[in-house]
């Protein structure tokens, strides 16, 4: 087992992996940029070293710095934690030329995964299913020949990167240049590289995913579905685990179809295959994620697994002591992903010092964070803030308890995301599971409007609260109106209805 491993990474993902090294009996080393240098997990590391200016290109996505430093500290090995350079290829090349063991895939195995086009071919040869569409790149023309053979609504999408970036909808021919010039831009721009291939669009998509673990002895086992359809933007913003509505039988075929994916893809560490299914229950292959997701500790709640030290296990070359039958789903669990951003405001992004910072707790809770009081938010990296986990023996529970935990949760002198997760967790189609991925867009108002579900309990306190404002105010003006009455020397007058009242009672009740 490795003595000593260096984190590539900043807020909560370092955070996470420093906690697992320190179980583990590993020394750590974070680095950190000019702003990072009063961060969390700078201060939970053994040893920490500055990388740069606050700019990513400038500090976390320097490898031959990073790679200095590795050298200087005596690290062994690499965590690139997630974004940033943990699905660079070239990052995983480079560390296995130093010497240094990268806790993930190998360069060749992202390249593969990285590129749509080349994971679709993958995958089509392992008997995966695919989305229908084709599996190569294509010019401006030939995606428009397509589309106008196949007919629309497709998808334009880039065969490069993720997070929803050169993705485009075409529902109509008249539509096609103008979706794939903005969609090529952004790749562009995104990736570097303005690759495209086409879909058929999938009507009422919900986004399910498997949790992957395969080590070096050829061991490869799934850890069940995540459920991400709510999203903003293409934007995973809530999480659940196990997935709503997935039947036995379609969860072991899901599972199955995710080890073969791996298989084919000669993986080893922690991966995600990711799917989308159509409102029959049919699933298509969308991509893989060769790194820790943002998402895991919900499949960590329902399995007992702890992700991140197998990676670190895999990447030492141990087995995973996990076989498939041993695994199974112990209760529901729910993440809310808690943005320095600002939902009255089209969700800003509110950067700024943390003030007050009162995570929630109590049993069913927990919270990755990379803040703390007094800590700043800045306007360079990822504006996450926290990401909130409750766990309950069934969904029911574990909603009530992220509906109690995010009422407990006080972060001030930014604004946060914590009101529009509010009103999803009490939206009825929320509740019922009966979502996909169009449900904010078509529910909420892309998250701008409130929740539709408006209980009894909540019109109560309003109705109570603005009676109890009106009396405040009413108190407040007689006040005003009885201290001019004095400054002035006279007296104040008697109120008419106080005086009727009186009246009334001396003749024994109101006629």
């Amino acid at each position: 087992m490795f003595k000593k491993i260096l984190i590539a990474n900043r807020g909560e993902i370092a955070v996470r992996v420093i906690r697992a090294c320190r179980e583990m009996g590993i020394q750590t080393v974070a680095i950190y940029s000019d702003v990072d240098r009063d961060a969390l997990h700078v201060r939970y590391a053994d040893e920490a070293y500055p990388c740069g200016p606050p700019p990513a290109r400038d500090s976390y996505l320097q490898i031959d710095r990073i790679l200095e430093i590795a050298r200087r500290s005596g690290a062994e090995a690499i965590h690139p934690g997630y974004g940033f350079l943990a699905e660079n290829g070239e990052f995983s090349d480079r560390c296995a030329q130093a010497g240094i063991v990268f806790i993930g895939p190998s360069g060749d195995v992202m390249r593969a995964m990285g590129d749509k086009v080349t994971a679709r071919q993958t995958m089509e040869k392992a008997g995966v299913p695919i989305v229908p569409g084709t599996t190569e790149r294509l010019s401006d023309e030939a995606i428009a020949r397509w589309i106008r053979d196949v007919g629309p609504p497709v998808m334009v999408k880039a065969t490069a990167g993720g997070g929803g970036k050169g993705m485009r909808l075409v529902r109509s021919e008249d539509e096609i240049a103008g979706a794939v010039a903005r969609a090529r831009g952004e790749a562009r721009a995104s990736f570097g590289d303005d690759g495209l291939y086409v879909e058929r669009f999938v009507e009422e998509p919900r986004h399910i995913e498997i949790q992957v673990l395969a080590d070096a002895h050829g061991t490869i086992v799934h850890l069940f579905e995540r459920e991400c359809s709510i999203q903003r933007r293409h934007q995973k913003v809530i999480e659940e685990a196990p997935g709503n509505r997935i039947t036995p039988e379609l969860r072991e075929k899901m599972g199955e179809a995710a080890v073969a994916a791996a298989r084919a893809a000669g993986y080893v560490g922690a991966g995600t295959c990711e799917f989308l299914m159509d409102k029959n229950d049919h699933f298509y292959f969308l991509e893989m994620n060769t790194r820790v997701q943002v998402e895991h500790p919900i499949t960590e709640a329902i399995t007992g697994v702890d992700i991140v030290k197998a990676m670190i296990r895999a990447a030492a070359g141990e087995p995973l002591g996990i076989a498939q039958q041993d695994l199974s789903i112990r209760g529901h669990a729910i993440e809310a992903r808690i943005y320095a951003e600002d939902p009255d405001q089209n969700f800003i992004p509110s950067p700024g010092d943390v003030v007050v910072y009162r995570p929630a707790g109590g049993i069913g809770v927990r919270v990755d964070s990379g803040v703390y009081q007094g800590a700043k938010v800045t306007v360079f990296y990822d504006p996450m803030v926290a990401k909130l986990v409750t766990w309950g023996a069934d969904r029911g529970e574990a909603i009530q308890r992220l509906k109690r935990a995010l009422s407990e949760f006080v972060v001030k002198g930014i604004k946060t995301s914590i009101p529009f997760h509010q009103k999803v967790v009490r939206h009825p189609i929320f509740l019922a599971g009966r979502y996909d991925t169009g449900f904010i867009d078509a529910h909420m108002d892309g998250g701008r409007g409130p929740a539709a579900e408006d209980d009894a309990e909540a019109a109560e306190t309003r109705r109570i609260a603005q009676a109890l404002a009106a009396i405040a105010a009413y108190r407040r003006d007689k006040q005003r109106a009885a201290g001019a009455v004095a400054a002035r020397g006279g007296t104040v007058a008697e109120d008419p209805w106080k005086t009727f009242g009186r009246r009334a009672q001396m003749r024994g009740g109101l006629r």
